[in-house]
Parts: structure tokens; C-alpha cells; sequence
């Protein structure tokens, strides 16, 4: 099972979204409604994120951003 974000949608510009998230199966149609209350909403699509380190974080020659002398982002073009 899946947890999803979704969001009530606003029917005034007075009333704020509210949040709520679910467990579904990825085979299961989004939401259309707000379980409890019957409000419209939509799903809320979330980017990923990954951690970087100093030790991981890829330098600007590794993307072909220069010649590389070897200092600690001592890339140059």
C-alpha cells in the first residue's frame, strides 16, 4: 500500500486547502472526495529528494562542465 497526499479544493478564496494523507493501492482511483467530509479534492503530486554529501555531490566536471585540476571544485572551463 501506497500513502498519497491529497488536498480539499478551495470553493471560496477565504477557505484554505486542508491536507490529509490515505494508504491506497497503487491500483486504486484517486480520491474525488474528502472521506469524512465529502469536500472535493485533488491528489497532491510530492517530488522525490535525495541526500547529498560533500563526498557524494557530483562536481561540474562529472557533468562535463570543464578540465578538472583536482582541487575540491577546482573544475575549469
Amino acid at each position: 500500500m501506497t500513502t498519497y497526499v491529497y488536498e480539499t479544493i478551495p470553493q471560496s478564496d477565504r477557505e484554505k486547502p486542508e491536507h490529509f494523507e490515505i494508504k491506497q493501492s497503487m491500483q486504486d482511483a484517486p480520491l474525488t472526495r474528502h472521506p469524512d467530509s465529502g469536500k472535493p479534492v485533488r491528489r497532491v503530486i510530492l517530488g522525490g529528494y535525495g541526500i547529498l554529501s560533500a563526498k557524494s555531490a557530483p562536481t561540474a566536471c562529472e557533468f562535463g562542465g570543464g578540465e578538472c585540476c583536482g582541487d575540491p571544485g577546482g573544475c575549469r572551463n
